[in-house]
């Protein structure tokens, strides 16, 4: 509520010395001039002198003076006397004084008569006194009156800062429900009242103003904002001012404006201020940062607190913050205590908080309770929350149910969530979504080794995605395509990439790719890799090489170890191979 307010009675005498003034009004009260002694009574009231401004008050309401009588109701107020101040009050109020109108308005409403409060406020209000419009509009949304924003309106156009940030908060949530006022028009407008408000030193509006504008990233300006908030004491500019500064690089600085916040009870400055300690292997530190978030009401404090436990192996405490955090609601807290449970085999106990995570919003517990379905064999629920998740963006999520349509022959689907989970960086999302895409395009015409072609289809393209993610099969493909497009030098670089990997596949395509180029002694070391893995055609081509060299019983054991590995024909081969080299060392 606003300080009932004196009213003085002449403006021009504003700049005369005051002094002087004064001494010419006391003069002048003594003659009996009634403006005088209420023009005297009004200066001695607002230097705080009750006893010197009220026998002027006194005389000059006499006389019928109604600012004098309006003040007089102030100075009785201020003493102590609300009846005999509200009986001055009428009397101005009455004589058409807009303040006294206002007074009285609130004095009504602080006793609960609200009738009578908002007969007076209107009549304050309507005579275009601010500070009644406000308190109009303030008694009016208070009951719901849709006049409310009207007189709001009013008071923040005739440089009401309260009023001009209560109107802008209307106008947002009125935005933010897709109300006729809102929209893109009442939030521009909503921005224009706070910064109205907030040039007026309001230190919310300046938050506001702060955060309206980093959505929109104009970070510079959002700074500023958050700065002149939080100089007047605002911690949550204070915190947010941290942020904006950490992403820019200044962690010392952040940490400084997170000390203010955190010191002045906001939690998530507290928090903050906990992942930077653990951050800079200060365990203790970060840990006395998450109980003073925890105590500020923060839930946030347990859960890291938990996380904190967790990454230091004390998983009996990371239990119980993860269990406090869950039970207040905060659903990753839930998540986690499903991980840890499911870690220690307590499935029956894990899927509660899956699925009271998954219900909060969690898209990590939905696609946790698919992988939990899926491992009991119970496809149809495990794919219910695979699609959930995916359809919350999960890209993993998104990969399993791309595979779950492909397996039910739907590739427009399998299509549809492939892309989404390579959009989402999946590597192996990448790679199915090439190979579906690699399965119905046309054969193309073969290339001679070395003449390089250099357009590169759709499916290539995420292929070469999913390869640069380290996905070793993708890798292998890259490297077909290359030397099918006759790229040898690109094709080698893959299948390298994929062999140091520990792909077998990679391993012996690497090896072909050296024997065509003259490079048998590298092609056999790679070849060599390759069977050690298991790869059946490595083995036969190793024989193969022993067997030109001459050395025969090296050439015989890699047969014999080509037949065990298969597949069919490259038995067969190896076989028949092992068989003549047998018959040689024998003859």
């Amino acid at each position: 509520m606003q300080p009932y307010d004196a009213e003085p009675a002449r403006d021009e005498l504003a700049d005369m010395g005051e002094a002087g003034e004064e001494t010419r009004l006391a003069l002048a009260a003594q003659s009996g001039d009634a403006e005088a002694a209420s023009v005297l009574g009004a200066m001695l009231l607002r230097r705080g002198d009750l006893d010197g401004a009220e026998p002027h008050l006194r005389a000059a309401t006499a006389a019928g003076d109604r600012a004098a009588a309006n003040n007089l109701g102030v100075l009785l107020h201020q003493r102590g006397y609300p009846e005999e101040a509200a009986g001055w009050w009428r009397i101005a109020a009455v004589a058409g004084s807009a303040a006294a109108a206002h007074a009285l308005g609130r004095h009504h409403r602080e006793r609960g008569d609200e009738p009578a409060a908002e007969y007076w406020l209107r009549q304050s209000a309507e005579q275009g006194h601010v500070l009644g419009a406000y308190a109009l509009a303030d008694l009016l949304e208070h009951r719901g009156d849709v006049g409310a924003e009207h007189w709001m309106r009013a008071a923040a156009e005739r440089g009401h800062r309260e009023a001009a940030y209560r109107l802008a908060r209307a106008l947002d949530r009125a935005a933010g429900h897709g109300e006729e006022a809102g929209g893109d028009s009442g939030a521009a407008e909503a921005e224009q009242w706070y910064r109205q408000a907030a040039a007026r030193g309001h230190r919310r509006a300046a938050l506001q103003l702060g955060a309206i504008l980093e959505k929109r990233g104009e970070l510079k300006e959002a700074g500023r904002w958050y700065l002149t908030s939080a100089k007047d004491g605002e911690p949550r500019a204070a915190c947010a001012l941290g942020f904006l500064l950490r992403d820019a690089g200044d962690s010392e600085s952040a940490a400084v404006w997170w000390l203010r916040a955190a010191q002045d009870g906001d939690g998530n400055a507290a928090n903050a201020l906990g992942a930077l300690h653990a951050e800079r292997g200060e365990p203790q530190t970060a840990e006395r940062w998450y109980r003073a978030a925890l105590a500020a009401g923060d839930d946030n404090g347990a859960y890291n607190l938990g996380l904190l436990c967790a990454e230091q192996g004390r998983t009996a405490q990371a239990e119980q913050w993860y269990r406090r955090a869950a039970y207040a609601g905060h659903r990753e807290a839930a998540n986690a205590l499903a991980i840890l449970l499911l870690q220690n085999g307590d499935t029956s106990g894990a899927e509660p908080w899956f699925s009271k995570a998954a219900e909060a919003g969690s898209v990590d517990a939905a696609f946790n309770l698919g992988i939990l379905y899926a491992g009991r064999g119970e496809e149809e629920m495990a794919l219910r929350w695979y699609e959930r998740a995916a359809a919350a963006g999960h890209a993993e999520a998104a990969l399993q149910v791309g595979i779950a349509r492909l397996r039910e022959g739907d590739e427009q689907e399998a299509e549809r969530h492939l892309r989404c989970a390579a959009g989402g960086g999946s590597a192996e999302g990448a790679y199915r979504l090439a190979a579906l895409l690699d399965a119905r395009r046309p054969p193309e015409p073969a290339h001679e080794l070395g003449e390089i072609v250099q357009e590169k289809t759709e499916c290539e393209e995420w292929y070469e995605r999913a390869a640069s993610q380290g996905h070793r099969r993708a890798q292998v493909r890259v490297g077909m395509l290359a030397a099918a497009r006759g790229d040898v030098v690109e094709a080698a670089r893959w299948y390298r990439a994929a062999a140091e990997a520990g792909s077998r596949n990679g391993a012996f395509n690497l090896g072909l790719l050296l024997a065509r180029e003259g490079s048998e002694p590298e092609a056999a070391v790679w070849w060599a890799r390759a069977a050690d893995a298991g790869h059946g055609r490595a083995a036969l081509r190793l024989a193969l090489v022993y067997a030109r060299r001459g050395e025969l019983a090296e050439g015989q054991r890699w047969a014999d170890r080509a037949v065990a590995l298969g597949p069919a024909e490259v038995s067969e081969r190896a076989g028949r191979l092992r068989d003549a080299l047998r018959e040689e060392l024998s003859a």
